[in-house]
């Protein structure tokens, strides 16, 4: 069975990003190591603070066009709900 993530990032000054991907380790180490152009590069948004799976690509796709859409206290009640002091999920995949 295929997993799709939808997932936010965060700068440590809080400029947040949302995004969906079939590889969510994957994805956070290319925004980590800035291997794409945009805004995630521009802001240094590196820091995952929340992400929620999905068996189908379907649904990934509306979540992340719903959590687009909203206002940014909504985002941000979001992410405190998982994650209240906005660490970073992926610290432990990176330690050798």
């Amino acid at each position: 069975m295929n997993q799709y993530y939808v997932y936010i990032l965060s700068s440590k000054h809080k400029n947040i990003y949302v995004g969906v991907t079939n590889d969510l380790q994957r994805r956070v180490y290319e925004h980590k190591h800035k291997l794409y152009n945009g805004y995630t590069k521009k802001y240094n948004v590196d820091r995952l603070v929340y992400y929620e799976s999905f068996g189908d690509i379907t649904q990934a796709i509306n979540r992340e066009t719903q959590l687009k859409g909203w206002l940014r206290k909504k985002k941000d009640l979001l992410i405190e709900a998982m994650n209240p002091n906005w660490k970073d999920l992926s610290e432990e995949w990176l330690k050798p």
